[in-house]
Formats: C-alpha cells, sequence, structure tokens
C-alpha cells in the first residue's frame, strides 16, 4: 500500500491528502481527550471481495471516521487465528492472518491514520495463545525441550481450586487434559486457549520480544487483553498477584525506554479498587490506561430505574488514581457487556429489563448492541453517549453504534454484535462485493427496520443520529476539561439528575457543570456548587430538545435546573471578577 490518498467514496466526507505523521498531535497527554473508536477488523470494510474485512478496506474508511471526530482507533487481534474465539485464540503474534492483508498493508493503515491525525492502537492478548500456536504444539509434544515449560502444565486438576471459572456456559474447569503430553493444561479462558507460564523468565521475553515488533511499527499502543490473570498462586484467587503486577510493569519500562509515548490500556474486568493497581505507582508506572468496566451497567440500571443513584454509588467507590494515569470508559464493544461486577440482585434486574430472551445472554453479561439495548430510543442514546463523554475517562466508541446498528442474537456466542459494518444500500450494505452471501465473515442484519441502516443514508440526513453523534464529538473536542479536568460530584436535591463538575487545573481553566435526567419525567433539580456561588452559567450544550437558558449560581451556591425527560446539559461556570 503506498502513501495514496483513499476516499471513503460516501457523500459529504471529504478525501484528506496523505501526508507524514506530521498529522499527529506533538502533545503527550493526547489520550486524555481522545475518543476512541474500536473497528473490528474482519467486519468493518472488505477491500478484495473475499467477504472478510481487511486493512485496506480500514485504510479506505479512515476519511470518515476523521470526519466524524475519532482521535484513536482500537483495532482487535488481527494475527493468524483459528479464529475460535473471534481472533483471540493467536496462533502467531508477530504474523497477520492473509485475510486481513500484509504486513505492508498494516503499516499503509499506520502511516494514512496518522495523516489524518488519528493514533492506532492494536490488541496485545498476554494470557493465552491458541492451542494451535507453535509454541503450544512444541510444548506437549517436547516437555524436556525449549518450550516444554512455556505453559502452565500438571499431573491432577486440582491445583489453584480457588480460581473461579470465567466461561461458566462453556467450561466446567480451568483445567484440560492432554492426550498428548498426558498431562493438564491450564486455561482461564476457552480450552483451546492454554495460559502462558509467566513463572518462566523465557515466556516474559517472548512476549516482550513481540511487543518491540509492534511497536517499531510506529503502533501508538496496546491494549493489554485478560491482564488479571497471568501468575497463578495455590491459596489464591489467582487473580490481580504481584507477579502479575511484575510482568505489567516490565513491559511498561520496556515501551517507556524504547518507545517512549507508547500507550498501554488495560482490561482488567475487576472492580475499580482492584482494577487502579494496574496504573502502577509514580515511581513504577504500570499501565496509562485502565478500562473502567462497572460504571458501565450502572448506566444502563439507571436509565431503567429513573435514578442516578447506582452512578453515583460506583463513582464514589472509584480511588484517585496516579497522576500519570486515565481511565477508560465505554458503553459497549466486541464481547457481552458484562454483569461480572454488580450483584446478583442488580443482574436480575439487568437480565430482566435489557435480555428477557435466554439468547440474549452469554456468560455472565449480556450480547446485544447499543441501540437495540435502549429500545432504539433517539433521547436514551443521545443521553448515554452524554454521560460517557462527561464522566471521568476516555470514551471509547463501537463501530456501528453510530448509526443505530443493530444485532443478531441467533448468531453463536458473541457474534451477534460483530455483524459487517452497514455503509450504504449497495449490496452487502458497502461491506463487500463479495459474490456470494455465505462469503461474508458473518450474515447481515436482517430484521426489518434494522436491515436498511447506514453510513451513506445517515450522512445524507442532518438530522439523523451520526450526525448529532459527531456534534457531541465536537463540543467534547472544544472543551478539553472533559478529558483532563478534575472530577467532582454535585449534590442534586433530585435522585434522577445527576450532577459534577469538570474543571481543568491549566491557569485559567475552564470549570464546566454537566447535569443529566435519566428520567423519563422531566425533572427540577437544585445543584449544590457552595464553592461556586455568584458564578454565571453559559450553555455549552443541550438536549434533546433546546439548550436551556443562561443563568447564574446563587449566593447560596445553589443552582435551580429544569430538565426535560433524558435531559442533559453541560454549563460553563465563570466567578465574576472582584472589584479591587
Amino acid at each position: 500500500m503506498s502513501g495514496t490518498s483513499l476516499s471513503v467514496g460516501l457523500p459529504g466526507v471529504p478525501a484528506v491528502p496523505a501526508a507524514p505523521r506530521t498529522g499527529l498531535s506533538e502533545d503527550p497527554q493526547w489520550f486524555r481527550t481522545a475518543v476512541f473508536y474500536e473497528a473490528l477488523l474482519r467486519s468493518f470494510a472488505d477491500s478484495d471481495s473475499d467477504g472478510v474485512g481487511d486493512f485496506a478496506g480500514l485504510t479506505s474508511r479512515l476519511d470518515y471516521l476523521a470526519w466524524l471526530g475519532v482521535d484513536a482507533i482500537w483495532v482487535p487481534p488481527f494475527y493468524p487465528s483459528p479464529m475460535r474465539d473471534g481472533g483471540y485464540d493467536i496462533s502467531d503474534y508477530t504474523g497477520i492472518d492473509p485475510r486481513y492483508g500484509t504486513v505492508e498493508d498494516f503499516e499503509g493503515m499506520v502511516r494514512e491514520a496518522h495523516a489524518r491525525g488519528i493514533r492506532v492502537v492494536i490488541d496485545m492478548v498476554l494470557n493465552h495463545t491458541s492451542d494451535a500456536h507453535p509454541w503450544f504444539q512444541a510444548s506437549r509434544s517436547d516437555p524436556s525441550g525449549p518450550y516444554g515449560d512455556f505453559y502452565v502444565w500438571s499431573d491432577s486438576d486440582e491445583a489453584y481450586a480457588g480460581t473461579r471459572v470465567i466461561f461458566v456456559d462453556t467450561e466446567s474447569s480451568n483445567w484440560t487434559w492432554d492426550e498428548q503430553r498426558g498431562q493438564f493444561f491450564w486455561h482461564r479462558f476457552f480450552s483451546h486457549q492454554p495460559d502462558l507460564n509467566y513463572d518462566n523468565p523465557a515466556v516474559v521475553e517472548a512476549v516482550t520480544d513481540v511487543v518491540r515488533f509492534w511497536a517499531r511499527t510506529g503502533v501508538d499502543g496496546f491494549r493489554l487483553d485478560a491482564i488479571p490473570y497471568l501468575v497463578e498462586r495455590e491459596g489464591t484467587s489467582s487473580e490481580n498477584l504481584p507477579g502479575t503486577h511484575a510482568v505489567v510493569a516490565r513491559l511498561a519500562a520496556v515501551l517507556a525506554e524504547e518507545f517512549p509515548g507508547t500507550i498501554t490500556i488495560a482490561e482488567a474486568n475487576q472492580m475499580p479498587s482492584e482494577v487502579v493497581a494496574y496504573f502502577g505507582t509514580p515511581e513504577a508506572p504500570e499501565c496509562t490506561m485502565c478500562f473502567h468496566f462497572p460504571v458501565m451497567p450502572r448506566i444502563f440500571r439507571s436509565l431503567r430505574e429513573g435514578s442516578a443513584d447506582s452512578i453515583r454509588q460506583v463513582l464514589a467507590e472509584t480511588p484517585d488514581i496516579p497522576a500519570h494515569g486515565q481511565w477508560g470508559t465505554f458503553l459497549r464493544n466486541h464481547d457481552e457487556l458484562t454483569l461480572e461486577m454488580v450483584t446478583e440482585d442488580e443482574r436480575a434486574l439487568m437480565y430482566g429489563w435489557y435480555a428477557p430472551e435466554e439468547r440474549m445472554r452469554a456468560n455472565v453479561g449480556i450480547r446485544r448492541r447499543l441501540a437495540p439495548l435502549l429500545g432504539d430510543s433517539r433521547d436514551e442514546l443521545m443521553l448515554a453517549h452524554a454521560l460517557l463523554l462527561s464522566l471521568p475517562g476516555s470514551p471509547c466508541l463501537y463501530y456501528g453504534d453510530e448509526i443505530g446498528m443493530g444485532e443478531d442474537i441467533w448468531l453463536e456466542d458473541r457474534d451477534a454484535v460483530r455483524t459487517p459494518m452497514q455503509w450504504d444500500r449497495s449490496r452487502h450494505m458497502g461491506f463487500s462485493s463479495a459474490p456470494q452471501d455465505a462469503a461474508l465473515t458473518l450474515p447481515l442484519i436482517s430484521a426489518p427496520g434494522w436491515a436498511e441502516r447506514n453510513v451513506a443514508d445517515a450522512l445524507a440526513d442532518p438530522g439523523s443520529l451520526l450526525h448529532a453523534l459527531r456534534g457531541l464529538l465536537t463540543v467534547r473536542r472544544q472543551h478539553p476539561a472533559l478529558g483532563r479536568g478534575s472530577f467532582l460530584m454535585r449534590a442534586s436535591s433530585s435522585a434522577a439528575v445527576l450532577a459534577h463538575t469538570r474543571q481543568d487545573l491549566s491557569p485559567d481553566g475552564e470549570v464546566l457543570l454537566c447535569l443529566a435526567n435519566v428520567s423519563e419525567e422531566a425533572c427540577e433539580a437544585v445543584i449544590g456548587l457552595e464553592d461556586l456561588a455568584g458564578a454565571r452559567t453559559g450553555v455549552v450544550l443541550g438536549g434533546p430538545e433546546g439548550s436551556g437558558e443562561d443563568a447564574a449560581v446563587g449566593e447560596d451556591g445553589r443552582l435551580g435546573v429544569t430538565l426535560v425527560p433524558r435531559g442533559y446539559r453541560w454549563l460553563s461556570l465563570s466567578l465574576p471578577v472582584k472589584e479591587s
């Protein structure tokens, strides 16, 4: 792939001339104000008509992502794989599955993304490999050889008995018998994904070299998949152990020394009180960012309860993080909407509200897309995104959610939310020009009302969800306090109204008051802003109907607000200049 410009071929999206890396911001703290976008490669755009998305296809759609306002793309695994777990079962860490293109295609995509000011983050699956990986094949066939100790083997399946099974739908044990070696091997996920043995220094060096390999291609970061489970110990849960943190810290140190500015994002599906350790310390940093998993189901819960108390509670329980760190937030992604970090009563409520049919559920979660989850309610979709963009952390969008894409709960496992992107009304919705439907990586959405949705139609409609979400991203970019500012929850007289301030701590930094009414009824509320008594307010953003009016905080530090059902408002606050 050359450095030529590629247009998406859709109306309303101009082509951006290709250029060297000069399109990127020089700000090393770019990730704080960034909006990430997960582009599932095999389902995003197919360039060669084989029915599978690829790097050339992704490159051809970069102008669209730049128009939308995306700052970074997260690309899930693209390595050679048997594809028994969506590519997270890797059989070659330093290769590219030929279905997705070549190394040159990958490097071209990175170069073209950078030319448009878009950074690239790729998945690094450290905990396990596919059982087809040559390391595992050598380990099972030659126990005394150089790879014999690359995985966790045992003569019995009784070790680490205190460790929970994660995929309870499909696995009854974390041990699986291997006939060839005559021993059990350990796996925290599927039985075709054996765990690497991080007690072996050679494994640590091997995966470090893998990270170096991809860092040399110019990627801007790595999402570290499933990192809490790297090390096992008897008498523990085998999660978040000191040995695991030592491995993560080692990788962070290598990147800081050899590839400064390259970020890492921890996928640690745990409560914030445990996840915070993956930031490390100022003296020994680990990850740049960590996903904040439990805030997400509380957003969905609040919309059905009509109360923001569950959001308030989880944020109150979120500990402070080191200055170098940043949370990552999301509404949906390629996995199920996890309910591991809610109580059993909360889980029952969530299933009742959002997954009444058994096929809508997977593992301990819900395998549905955002728009169907929210009943295709435009007001709820906009409110959920307004919350996502204003709460602490850098938000990540999931491909297709910006056009309200649907789901297919009749597909197996998590493929329900991984169907091809819908670009236009041409054959295969513009995803592919493959001659046969059966060639597509997954079937297209066929449900009436959902099958027709596409980017081209949304671009042509100024009132579409796509344009509205782009407007949200534009406003967020204009107010960096929403990414790098401090966060303070504010008292609200109404349980339905969530109120918080974001303050940019730089000299003359702005203060924003973010309000959200999670109820389906109009709400009046009094907000406590004692430290901002007398401040004037200016409307920065408001919806779904109108933006509200400018007002002033009373001298008693109280601000009265009225919000329409599912209403949200961002207000700038400015204190009056005191006369000397």
